[in-house]
């Protein structure tokens, strides 16, 4: 009916608004590095995640769909994970922000390390490492907090936190694994991302390492590096349980930014500086934006 007024009064009035639905997930965190000892690290915080469709992060509401108009640009940057260098002991990086407009998603917060053992604020916090390292927190509406580290004498360390469940404490028989991530249709089939990653554990004192979350989430080392969060889901790197300087906690994946809206339109993007593709899924184009910062507008 609006439409058909538009169209009676002609083109000098502006579009009508339409909506978009979206799934922004931040970079995930690296794990914690070992150190000559065998006392490694916790796992990092997944990256916190905020959707409209299915679910979103840390247990909130649904995020509200945004409206948009056609010949305008829209900026959008997709957060990198996070990484830790082969420095013994030091602690994950947190993984970087990623953006939709108004919508900001918190990299994930790093996985702690033995001399520096608590683990970082991120969407997801990272693990604390031994002995006893206190988590870091998640983000409200984005994730969750990760897991502590383990008190007694068995080096093991705590998980980081997923968009979807807390990282698992460390015990004296294994690490932490990493929190679960949270699971959307928004492409049309039902995908987990932004899972935690596990704490590390170590053979000669009879601890196992810890799993990464589902959805992306690095597993924790054993007297290895720690694995690196899957790329393009937020997932945090796994810690590392390293007698070595050559082992080091897992990166963190690279985070997402996926927009549905009505298939009658299409997307650029202005400038450059984005790695996207666009698929149809019945009446909605999915466009999903891997890497980069710039812009998207609608025609």
């Amino acid at each position: 009916m609006l439409n058909t007024i538009y169209g009676a009064l002609g083109d000098s009035l502006p579009p009508l608004p339409q909506v978009i639905d979206y799934l922004v997930i931040a970079g995930g965190a690296a794990g914690g590095n070992g150190n000559n000892s065998g006392i490694g690290g916790a796992g990092g915080g997944a990256g916190g995640l905020r959707c409209t469709v299915t679910a979103t992060g840390g247990g909130g509401s649904l995020e509200s769909a945004l409206s948009f108009t056609t010949a305008t640009n829209y900026t959008v940057t997709v957060g990198a994970g996070g990484t830790v260098d082969f420095t013994q002991s030091a602690k994950g990086g947190n993984g970087s922000n990623s953006v939709f407009r108004t919508i900001t998603s918190t990299g994930g917060g790093g996985g702690g390390a033995q001399g520096d053992i608590n683990g970082l604020n991120g969407g997801s916090g990272g693990g604390g490492a031994y002995p006893a390292g206190n988590a870091g927190t998640g983000t409200a509406n984005q994730g969750y907090a990760g897991g502590t580290g383990a008190g007694s004498l068995d080096y093991s360390a705590g998980a980081g936190g997923g968009a979807g469940a807390v990282g698992q404490n460390a015990s004296n028989t294994k690490g932490g694994d990493g929190g679960t991530g949270v699971a959307t249709s928004i492409t049309g089939s039902l995908t987990t991302y932004a899972g935690g990653g596990g704490g590390q554990g170590y053979t000669a004192l009879g601890t196992t390492a810890g799993a990464g979350g589902a959805g992306g989430g690095g597993a924790g080392g054993n007297q290895t590096s720690g694995v690196n969060g899957t790329a393009n889901t937020g997932g945090g790197g796994g810690g590392s349980g390293s007698n070595t300087p050559t082992y080091k906690g897992g990166n963190g994946g690279s985070g997402v930014v996926i927009l549905r809206y009505p298939g009658t339109f299409t997307i650029s993007n202005p400038g450059g500086g984005l790695t996207l593709s666009t698929a149809t899924n019945g009446a909605y184009k999915i466009t999903t934006v891997t890497a980069g910062t710039g812009n998207v507008s609608f025609a």
